[in-house]
């Protein structure tokens, strides 16, 4: 247990995904619990924990400003692609042996005591919480995009972005979308809580706290509202294609009938 009456969290975005397996082979330390999406450490010699998500995220408690510096450093390593967008969250356990029970906050929250079963639940719930940051600052990128291409709908009547810009587009958002369906499991509860009361309620309430799944709902909605738009899209263009392809014909046609005339 931290010889503290605080300890300190932070969740930080650094990129879209990290190489989990490599990172564990060649972090240097032996994981408290791992599994190919995710990776628990406990570091006795500094009091310190640490989490880390193949999503992208990295949560440290009771970490220095130099130590953080250096951990984030060596985790870009193994990173697909690095978020440049600034998306952190701050939050802090207060240990009280007094409480009866776990009393929560909107930044922090009280326990009577801490083990790593108990840091691991509070701290997934900050690393889920800036996930969903990210994915919703993609989602808004998107919706503000299309919004853009919707104005020149309604003020000109057609669209002037070309096929091949708007095939780039629909490619963004379904990647955004097929990242997070691929990331679905984070809202999944773990399974040390199954047969923990204690940890479920704990886990029951920090979920609640952070509007995890409310803020799911809203986004798999605001991105359903995108994939609309990008149908739209598409059959304002292919309509376009159709115009003039009719148009090619019309010519075609006209040179044809202007040709027979002239060696007739």
């Amino acid at each position: 247990m931290v010889e503290t009456d605080f300890i300190k969290i932070e969740a930080i975005q650094i990129a879209e995904s990290f190489n989990i397996k490599k990172l564990r082979n060649e972090f240097g330390h032996e994981s408290h619990s791992s599994s190919p999406s995710e990776i628990f450490y406990t570091l006795n010699d500094k009091n310190s924990y640490l989490y880390i998500f193949d999503y992208g995220v990295i949560v440290l408690a009771n970490y220095s400003a130099s130590e953080k510096k250096e951990l984030i450093d060596f985790v870009r390593n193994y990173a697909t692609t690095i978020v440049d967008l600034d998306l952190s969250e701050e939050y802090q356990i207060e240990i009280n042996p007094n409480i009866p029970k776990v009393v929560i906050k909107n930044d922090y929250v009280t326990v009577p005591f801490v083990n790593p079963l108990v840091m691991r639940i509070i701290m997934l719930n900050i690393g889920q919480s800036v996930a969903l940051d990210y994915y919703e600052e993609l989602t808004n990128e998107l919706i503000s995009s299309s919004r853009v291409y919707i104005l020149e709908l309604e003020k000109r009547g057609r669209l002037s972005i070309s096929k091949s810009n708007l095939l780039k587009y629909i490619g963004k958002v379904l990647n955004v979308k097929n990242s997070i369906v691929d990331n679905l499991y984070i809202l999944d509860d773990p399974n040390l809580v199954w047969d923990n009361e204690e940890l479920n309620l704990l886990n029951r309430q920090l979920k609640a706290n952070f509007d995890i799944n409310p803020r799911f709902r809203d986004l798999d909605y605001r991105l359903d509202i995108v994939e609309d738009n990008l149908r739209l899209f598409t059959d304002v263009l292919n309509v376009r294609e159709s115009s003039r392809l009719e148009w090619i014909v019309i010519i075609l046609i006209f040179l044809e009938i202007m040709i027979a005339m002239f060696f007739h």
